[in-house]
């Protein structure tokens, strides 16, 4: 029996249920985050001593570069679950882009946005 060369219709279908899970709850997520460096849900300093208000912007100013970068690396995430929704458009979705083979289920499964076998991504780190 030839190799499987590419991952059945139904087979696209489960991925994609897979990944429109997870993006609708990494898109939930960067909304949070958006919300919270936009101020939506500030706790002001106001009301507060002079030297507490020092203390407090100086936490909230290395916890707004934290969220900023936890938004940004949410944004990747997001965008590679939709690029890993074109390439079940175009029936090459779970297809190693370094082996040309076919990535197993199982680790799509877990990582549903993978371009690399587990072979591919440790010989890459050599």
């Amino acid at each position: 029996m030839a190799e499987k060369t590419r991952y059945s219709d139904a087979e696209l279908e489960e991925f994609r249920a897979i990944i429109l899970e997870k993006l609708e709850l990494a898109q939930r997520d960067y909304e949070l985050l958006k919300a919270s460096l936009n101020g939506a849900d500030s706790n002001d300093t106001d009301d507060t001593s002079p030297t507490y208000k020092v203390l407090e912007e100086g936490a909230n100013t290395l916890s707004k570069e934290e969220t900023t970068r936890l938004a940004q690396r949410q944004m990747k995430f997001i965008q590679a679950l939709q690029a890993a929704l074109i390439r079940i458009e175009n029936k090459t979705y779970g297809i190693c882009r370094e082996t040309g083979k076919l990535i197993p289920v199982e680790r799509l499964r877990a990582v549903p946005h993978a371009t690399l076998s587990i072979e591919a991504k440790n010989n890459g780190k050599k």
